[in-house]
Order: structure tokens, then sequence, then C-alpha cells
């Protein structure tokens, strides 16, 4: 009898063990969630849409302008229309369209406008420096507001540094054609078919 209440008290004994041991392991994974939810943090939020106050100022259906190649779109954009023609008269709008995942920051018609009318002319009649200028606004790969911020290498072979912030970039005024004031986007991170682009209010300069 003796023997039979030692071997039951040894069996309630390991039972005790067993359950306090299994509620210390689940407090221990308790605390180690709350812990690991405590110190997580959430990633800063990307745009996904089109940045910049002029965005109305596409007049262009952004589902439409998805299906169309880069050359194409600036057709489209009744803002980028001179953009378009000086892309036409350099023979480029076919080489935009067979690009794949470029960012194009293409200056707005009034950015063509404030260049003197004689410089501008004199722009466009020069057939290789306008082809540089038109490769120097082309950066390789997709853009997204928060990457555009930085030194980037464009199609000709040069660079162009953006600063500001992802929801006002700004390419400094020693950039641009003019000279006098920096480019900022009037709208930008607007997805067509092969690129991101990024309309400026000035024409941007390669560098000397």
């Amino acid at each position: 009898m003796t023997s039979t209440r030692r071997a039951r008290g040894a069996l309630i004994a390991a039972t005790v063990v067993l359950v306090v041991g299994g509620c210390s392991s689940d407090a221990g994974t308790d605390d180690a969630a709350g812990s690991s939810t405590a110190t997580t943090t959430s990633a800063p939020a990307t745009a996904t849409g089109p940045i910049g106050a002029g965005c109305a100022q596409l007049q262009v259906d952004p589902a439409a302008a998805a299906t169309l190649p880069a050359g194409t779109a600036l057709a489209a954009v009744p803002l980028l229309s001179t953009l378009a023609s000086v892309v036409g008269t350099a023979n480029l709008t076919a080489a935009l369209d067979a690009q794949t995942e470029i960012t194009v920051l293409a200056p707005a018609n009034a950015a063509f406008d404030a260049v003197p009318a004689d410089q501008l002319n004199a722009l466009v009649a020069d057939l290789p420096r306008l082809t540089s200028l038109l490769q120097h606004h082309v950066i390789s790969g997709r853009l997204s507001p928060d990457e555009l911020v930085g030194e980037h290498t464009t199609l000709l072979g040069d660079t162009v540094t953006v600063t500001g912030s992802a929801d006002a970039p700004v390419v400094s005024a020693d950039q641009t054609v003019l000279g006098a004031v920096d480019a900022t986007v009037v709208c930008g991170n607007v997805q067509i078919a092969n690129a991101t682009v990024y309309v400026v209010d000035q024409v941007l300069s390669p560098e000397a």
C-alpha cells in the first residue's frame, strides 16, 4: 500500500511540474510576442499615384496614358506639346518608345516658352545639341518620388541631381537652360507604358 501511494505521489508531482512548465513557456512566448509588437515600426509610405499641384493640367486619361510608350505619350498630353514637337524634330520619338523602364523629366510648354525665342530657335536648329539636351532629361529605371531625390546618370551619360523631398523634388537653377530659378515638379509619378514621367517647369541643361 505504501509503495502504491508513493507511486501515485510521484505521478502527481510530475504532472504538476509539466503543467507549471507549460504555463511558464506560454507566458514567455506571450511576452516575446508583446515585445515584438511593441518595437515594430511601419515602413514609410510611398506615393502610388501622381504628385504635384499641377496634375489637373495634364488633361489626359491616366488609364489611356498608361498604355502609351514615352515618345507617343508626349504627343497625347497637351501640356507637353512643345516637348513632343522637339522630340519629333530630333527624330527621337521611336527611340523613346523603344526604351524600357525609364524616368522622363519632361519640360512643360511653359518651360520652353520661358526660353528666349532666338535661343530656343538656335537650340532646335542644332540637331546634335538638341539631341544631347533631350537625352539629358531621361534616366534609366523607373524612379518613385522617394527614389527621385539624389544623383542620377542620364541617357546622355552625364548626371542630374535632384534635391528637395519626395513630395516636392527640385532641380537647382544652375542645372537649367536659363539658370535663373530652380526647376520644380508640376506633376510627377505619372505612369505610362515604359516610363515614369515627372513634368517640370524648366528646361534642364546638360553638364558643360
